[in-house]
C-alpha cells in the first residue's frame, strides 16, 4: 500500500487543483510501480507559510 504525503504552502489551492494532484500521483505510481490504485493513498498537509521556512526565513516574510 503506497502513502505519499504532499505538503504545500496553504496559499490559494482550490479543490480541483488538490484533486488533480492526488490523481496525477495515484496514477504516477500505477503506471510506474504497477500500484494498485485502490490500495494508494495520497495526503495532502496545507502548512501555514509563517510555518514553512527557506534559507532562514519564512515564506510568509519572503513573499
Amino acid at each position: 500500500m503506497p502513502y505519499v504525503n504532499i505538503k504545500i504552502t496553504d496559499e490559494i489551492v482550490t479543490h480541483e487543483q488538490k484533486q488533480e494532484l492526488i490523481t496525477g500521483v495515484t496514477e504516477l505510481l500505477v503506471s510506474v510501480l504497477n500500484k494498485n490504485p485502490a490500495t494508494t493513498v495520497v495526503v495532502i498537509d496545507e502548512v501555514p507559510t509563517e510555518n514553512w521556512g527557506i534559507n532562514g526565513s519564512t515564506v510568509a516574510k519572503l513573499r
